[in-house]
């Protein structure tokens, strides 16, 4: 069978990943350095004139193409200069140079900006990927990393003590970026969404007219922030440079992965995913993954056994006959095991979030079906992934995320081109694959509701409630509290209210 890529086919295999990632504590977002910044008089901020330091890199350097390019080769951008912040005190001092300059900025973690909007052109891109630590305090299950770690990275290092939090099922995602927008994967339903677990954070944020400043946001101070970063997404109030989650003990999980031949039981698997999978044991999550050629379902029960995963998933299973497969290991083991080697995924890739809160009917069902008949590369898929469970349930503070209710999460996507040191070339399968998500997309308007931030779309009208529903307003009030003079800002980014 074809090894697909994702956001379609997680790694085809019940073997054993490899052994976690060890994350260094020598490039930790260290405490920084006192700011130079004072009040001058009637208020406001004044800091000394600023330099950059970190890892810099600018165009004329020989790493420049590698520093500037995305995961999505669909976009390309040329930054006037990108810092790989070491610890804290360099975003300080990029920010405040920023700021200094009349430079514009863009936050970046993983690289994994869908539309494109952690990079811009001639501007100031601030890295953070290489602010890598973890510390875990296991009496009281709290864990406070480096906002550069990525998912896996945070998930194998977490395992490694036997403790979880909820992430995507992408290891090479930044942790951050998904956390700060919500973040669901396999434990989504027996934790929460990823910014459930999120008790606090570091930020650095605008201050006065050209400066910057560290603040900390937590229950008890900055509240407001802190709710505002659990699910408002990433770079719209500062850059956060580490974050700290309540975690869970996890020593084991069962992972099954269900494969059937062709669509031929497209409807009947759907019509039982859907109706099983949001309303089945809450720590059973799920993904659904629909392709041209094959259907693919893959469970995770965390401290459970492949018998009881079956029964659990049953009723889809009874279809047909797939070919079932389990595994039971440590989670990290686990999660390493299906990631894919960013080297062999395409180039270009285009997705369409989407929240569903009924069950599609046999119409929607339909829909699906005849476009996925007619995708235009193997990597075009419709992907699912069960709500329900504990995503129902706000941690004490309340969350910016705004789709508890969603039965389920769908997504329309598709990838095509090969990875090139020379991005934004025309593919000749660009614009049949840009066409063939558009309409998909737009063919289910009538049974969806709401889109995902971390999943935008530059053509997604009235985006403010479909990303943030009536949390828009208050998130634009604690906008102009935070970065009044919008530093941050892209085309989809939350404006500052208004006085």
């Amino acid at each position: 069978m074809n090894d697909f890529s994702r956001r379609g086919l997680l790694r085809v295999t019940a073997g054993a990943g490899a052994g976690a990632v060890v994350v260094s504590g020598a490039a930790a977002a260290a405490a920084p350095a006192a700011s130079a910044v004072t009040e001058a008089s009637g208020g406001d901020a004044y800091c000394e004139p600023a330099e950059l330091t970190g890892r810099i890199v600018r165009p004329e350097d020989a790493g420049y193409t590698d520093a500037r390019l995305g995961w999505d080769q669909l976009f390309s951008h040329y930054p006037l200069v990108i810092v790989f912040a070491q610890n804290t005190q360099d975003v300080v001092n990029a920010l405040t140079w920023a700021r200094q300059n009349d430079v514009a900025v863009r936050v970046r973690s993983g690289r994994h900006a869908l539309e494109g909007w952690s990079n811009v052109d001639n501007g100031l891109v601030i890295d953070i990927s290489e602010l890598k630590s973890v510390h875990v305090d296991t009496k009281s299950r709290i864990a406070t990393v480096g906002a550069g770690l990525n998912q896996l990275e945070a998930v194998t290092t977490l395992a490694e003590q036997n403790f979880a939090v909820t992430t995507g099922t992408e290891g090479s995602v930044g942790l951050s970026g998904a956390t700060l927008g919500g973040g669901f994967g396999f434990l989504t339903r027996w934790l929460g969404m990823a910014c459930d677990s999120l008790v606090g954070a570091e930020i650095v944020v605008p201050s006065g007219t050209e400066c910057a400043k560290v603040i900390h946001a937590d229950l008890y101070n900055n509240s407001d922030l802190l709710w505002a970063l659990r699910g408002a997404g990433n770079g719209n109030f500062g850059i956060v440079t580490s974050l700290t989650y309540k975690v869970a003990p996890l020593k084991s999980v069962t992972y099954l992965q269900a494969t059937w031949q062709g669509i031929d039981n497209l409807r009947a698997i759907f019509e039982a995913y859907q109706r099983t999978a949001p309303t089945t044991d809450a720590r059973l999550g799920t993904q659904l993954e629909i392709h041209r050629n094959q259907i693919f379902l893959f469970g995770v029960l965390p401290e459970g056994t492949p018998d009881e995963t079956k029964k659990l998933l049953a009723p889809i299973l009874s279809i047909d006959s797939p070919d079932v497969t389990t595994q039971v290991g440590n989670w990290g083991d686990v999660y390493a095991g299906f990631q894919i080697p960013i080297e062999q995924e395409p180039a270009n890739w285009k997705f369409h979030s989407q929240f569903t809160r009924k069950p599609f009917p046999s119409d929607a069902i339909d829909i699906v079906d005849s476009f996925i008949k007619t995708a235009p590369t193997d990597d075009s898929n419709f992907f699912v992934q069960a709500f329900g469970g504990n995503v129902r349930r706000s941690p004490r503070g309340g969350t910016a995320f705004p789709h508890r209710d969603a039965l389920f999460y769908s997504e329309p996507g598709v990838g095509w081109g090969e990875r090139s040191d020379q991005p934004g070339v025309c593919d000749p399968l660009t614009s049949q694959c840009q066409a063939w998500i558009a309409e998909f997309s737009q063919a289910l308007r009538t049974y969806v509701n709401g889109a995902y931030v971390n999943v935008p779309n530059i053509a997604q009208q009235d985006w403010e409630t479909a990303y943030w529903r009536n949390n828009f307003d208050r998130l634009r009030t604690i906008k102009a509290k935070y970065d009044p003079n919008n530093v941050f800002q892209y085309e989809q980014s939350v404006p500052p209210a208004v006085c």
